[in-house]
């Protein structure tokens, strides 16, 4: 396969698309762990995610991509509220527990995406 690059070394050969699909995967969810100290490398997140998505259908990662996106939109809407609630001190008992809700997502992604297998329910809440 080499002589269709011949730049590259000898012996190598690119990547296939599932296991660029699973590379992305891992920059996804790193980028939504940068996410929660920066709050921009989320979106980077989400927008691969979009991007990537149709490559990804009938795959094992489909259900990755689904889970990343809906971990950043109900991420995204539960961080607003928390800190609308924030005027009311609620959201400072909220903003946490969401913090821990987001981790747990993509500590379940993550064993995923270690293990090579789905997620079981991507657009579950947990």
């Amino acid at each position: 396969m080499s002589e269709n690059y011949p730049n590259l070394a000898p012996g190598y050969s690119p990547p296939s698309k599932e296991e660029s699909l699973r590379n992305l995967t891992l920059v996804i969810h790193l980028l939504y762990v940068a996410g929660l100290f920066t709050g921009i490398a989320s979106i980077a997140g989400v927008v691969i995610a979009y991007f990537k998505r149709a490559d990804a259908a009938g795959t094992i990662y489909a259900s990755h991509f689904t889970y990343a996106i809906r971990t950043f939109w109900i991420g995204l809407i539960l961080g607003f509220v928390g800190w609308l609630l924030t005027f009311i001190l609620i959201g400072f008992v909220l903003l946490p527990l969401f913090w821990v809700w987001f981790v747990i997502r993509v500590v379940r992604v993550m064993l995923a995406w270690q293990e090579r297998r789905p997620i079981e329910k991507p657009e579950a809440f947990f």
